[in-house]
């Protein structure tokens, strides 16, 4: 029963048009929407009705939420869904925003040793149920992007990553073949990666990538998402991976929004 009242009201929210100021906070502050089809702008405004109504925002650090912070990080993360079969992050219940980098408490083992840290952050993805988000770094995602960095993007790819049960940098794929040709490239770029920045070299990845393997999933994901034809050029194996797993290619997105500007 309850089953049956979730996807019912999942459909009721599905045919439900979004509001017009909605639509332009994602205009405004989504530039990777522009590059949608109309039938991908539905699924997204379908899949973000769905987010906004299960998942909490909370503002910390003195915050208060507004409409277009809450609209912003949803249409962002639900990007990572379109065309994908999901039940929209299904293990996370609150969506935590401070108003800049905050501080967070670490610990760590070190042997038979606790060691014990405080240092800032722009945000964190939990496996209990919690994204913690910046929001002035998520704002400074809201522009065409040259840097390929997306806070929301990263932290929302860990969510996938943790739907297979841990962040490890493997998130549920279509069975073994996929997994190993996964583990063969993404093996290959990561250790590519730590290679490069052993040697003092620099790269066009994030070396946060070389952190571990779930780290440089979410950065790829950002790559992918804003820098795709760089990364498709640079990282054509990677790239191809990428498309198989989030089941779009915002490369060729790219450059068919850059052929119709400049026919008009």
């Amino acid at each position: 029963m309850l089953a049956f009242s979730k996807k019912a009201r999942r459909e009721v929210l599905r045919a439900k048009p979004p509001p017009e100021a909605w639509r332009a906070i994602v205009d405004k502050n989504v530039p990777y929407a522009a590059w949608l089809d109309a039938e991908d702008r539905r699924e997204l405004w379908a899949l973000v009705q769905i987010f906004l109504a299960e998942k909490h925002f909370e503002g910390c650090g003195g915050l208060s939420m507004t409409e277009e912070m809450k609209v912003t990080i949803a249409a962002q993360a639900c990007l990572l869904l379109l065309h994908r079969p999901n039940d929209v992050y299904p293990d996370l219940e609150t969506i935590l925003v401070y108003p800049h980098p905050y501080r967070a408490h670490d610990e760590r083992r070190a042997g038979a040793v606790l060691v014990e840290s405080e240092g800032a952050r722009l945000g964190e993805s939990w496996t209990r149920g919690i994204v913690v988000l910046a929001w002035d770094h998520v704002r400074a995602a809201t522009h065409p992007a040259t840097d390929g960095h997306n806070l929301v993007l990263h932290e929302f790819a860990h969510q996938l990553d943790a739907e297979g049960g841990a962040m490890n940098g493997a998130p549920p794929l279509d069975g073994p073949i996929r997994y190993e040709s996964w583990a063969r490239v993404l093996g290959a770029e990561f250790a590519a990666l730590s290679e490069r920045l052993q040697q003092g070299l620099a790269s066009d990845v994030d070396p946060y990538g070389a952190t571990s393997p779930a780290e440089f999933f979410a950065v790829i994901t950002e790559m992918f998402f804003e820098r795709p034809a760089q990364l498709a050029r640079r990282h054509p194996d990677l790239y191809a991976e990428l498309v198989a797993f989030y089941r779009q290619d915002p490369a060729a997105l790219q450059g068919r929004a850059a052929s119709t500007t400049k026919a008009e």
